[in-house]
């Protein structure tokens, strides 16, 4: 694998109105091989965990869910697109969707921080 997430934190810099994830969103990626998991919280999300796997390129492909303030649990779909910003960080462009609630669709974006920032 060329990308590593492992150890990397990502926030969320522009999402959908039919999504819940917002900039008070973060990101926490583990990896191992092809294996990405993440654990995500703030804004309206209470605790959330996504499952998948990294493609050769470094695109992802997963599912998440996670518990939102509102009481209620959500599961969706998404696959995401790396772009590596001129500094070196990765920013994935995402596709989703929501497989309760509307199930509706969007399109959101993530960018790694420095820990330092977070």
């Amino acid at each position: 694998m060329k990308y590593k997430l492992e150890g990397k934190t990502f926030q969320s810099i522009e999402n959908m109105v039919n999504g819940e994830v917002s900039s008070d969103t973060f990101f926490h990626y583990h990896q191992s091989g092809e294996l990405i998991t993440a654990d995500y919280s703030g804004g309206k999300i209470v605790q959330g965990h996504l499952l998948g796997k990294m493609l050769d390129n470094g695109d992802l492909t997963f599912s998440y869910h996670h518990l939102n303030t509102d009481g209620e649990l959500m599961f969706g779909k998404c696959t995401s697109s790396l772009e590596v910003l001129p500094d070196g960080r990765l920013k994935y462009i995402e596709q989703w969707q929501w497989l309760t609630g509307d199930r509706s669709q969007g399109t959101s974006q993530i960018v790694e921080i420095n820990s330092k920032d977070y």
